[in-house]
């Protein structure tokens, strides 16, 4: 089980709000959000409600500031992680819809394009596991969270011209 305990000012001062599942917009519990602490698990934060925006992956440990770890706004929503043990398998396409070349992941990849030759991957199928995919090789830059499921367009999940160039499993670690 994943706890995250959010403060509304930097250095864990101020109000706070303990969180142990998803949380779609935390102005209802703070006015902002600036720092946090992981005790358990791992999170997704976002910096705008509804778990839209740029978002950032957190495991156990002590985030002071959020700028800290390259947010640029406070955390506005969060979501938990959850555990899983088993494989790891998505499949990537070069085209919106499941469209163009494509292949199937089963361990991290640093660099997409030079390992299969794909100019780009703007729709996936995470057939088991949890994923996150980066904007530059060697796991660089915006990252996004994939659980489970279909991504026809990279676009309904809020990544617009984000080209995405290398992809890492969300391990036990947490």
């Amino acid at each position: 089980m994943g706890k995250i305990i959010f403060y509304e000012d930097r250095n864990f001062q101020g109000r706070s709000y303990e969180c142990m599942s998803d949380c779609s917009d935390m102005s209802s519990y703070l006015s902002r959000c600036n720092s946090c602490r992981v005790e358990n698990g791992c999170f997704m934060v976002y910096d705008r409600p509804n778990y839209m925006g740029n978002q950032y992956f957190l495991r156990r440990g002590e985030y002071s500031d959020y700028m800290s770890f390259g947010m640029s706004d406070s955390i506005r929503s969060c979501r938990l992680i959850p555990q899983h043990r088993g494989s790891y398998r998505i499949r990537i396409y070069e085209r919106e819809n499941f469209q163009g070349p494509n292949h199937e992941l089963m361990d991290d990849c640093d660099n997409i394009m030079d390992r299969y030759s794909l100019s780009d991957c703007q729709s996936c199928n995470v057939i088991d596991g949890h994923w996150l995919m980066y904007e530059q090789p060697h796991y660089r830059g915006r990252m996004v969270y994939l659980r489970p499921g279909e991504y026809r367009s990279m676009r309904d999940i809020g990544y617009s011209g984000m080209r995405l160039s290398s992809a890492r499993r969300i391990m036990d670690s947490c």
